[in-house]
């Protein structure tokens, strides 16, 4: 099975806001956030997609995640692509 991890953003007082995650199926858990069933950060607000790699199993998408979330600079050079 095929997973993704995703980088979505969303603009809060002309700040990009951003969050992390990893899923099986990226259009559904986009649909997920933006209708206010994800993840608990991530209700009341629209989100876009603005970052999405393909990893072969579960735990390479995990640990990819992990890595994202941890590394500010790789988020950082991401959010300025979109300002």
């Amino acid at each position: 099975m095929t997973y993704f991890v995703y980088l979505i953003g969303n603009y809060k007082n002309s700040r990009l806001i951003t969050y992390v995650g990893y899923t099986n199926n990226l259009k559904k858990r986009l649909g997920l956030h933006n209708c206010g069933k994800g993840a608990k950060f991530t209700r009341g607000r629209t989100w876009k997609l603005l970052y999405s790699e393909k990893c072969k199993t579960k735990r390479e998408a995990i640990l990819r995640e992990y890595y994202i979330k941890k590394n500010r600079k790789f988020r950082d050079s991401i959010k300025n692509k979109f300002r």
